[in-house]
């Protein structure tokens, strides 16, 4: 592995997760295709996008502000999902699925952000 950010478990399951989400909003509506399906593609992919460029030759204090704002990402795709769940897109089982994962990926990012202090 070549890049830092590439042998993070964080970082892998971030990139797992974003895939998981691509595949569930291709059975989304037409009509959400702007909207919440665009929304929650890029606050998935925000977490590892930026847990990946904040790794990069930056000091702990930058690195730090990087998995912040993956860790507000995360939590805008939990917010999605209630949406996704109200509007009836996914039943309970999947969004339990999500929501975990997500949980699991949060408490992640908040460890590794306490490591770098």
């Amino acid at each position: 592995m070549a890049f830092k950010f590439e042998s993070l478990k964080v970082w892998q399951r971030a990139i797992d997760l974003s895939g998981d989400i691509n595949e569930l909003t291709k059975k989304f509506p037409k009509e959400e295709l702007y909207v919440l399906t665009s929304q929650i593609k890029r606050a998935t992919d925000s977490i590892a996008l930026n847990i990946a460029e904040g790794s990069t030759g930056q000091s702990n204090k930058e690195f730090g502000r990087f998995l912040g704002i993956g860790l507000r990402s995360a939590i805008e795709v939990v917010s999605c999902l209630y949406l996704v769940k109200k509007r009836e897109l996914i039943n309970e089982k999947e969004f339990s699925t999500f929501y975990n994962e997500l949980t699991e990926i949060v408490k992640m990012i908040q460890a590794l952000r306490n490591s770098l202090k």
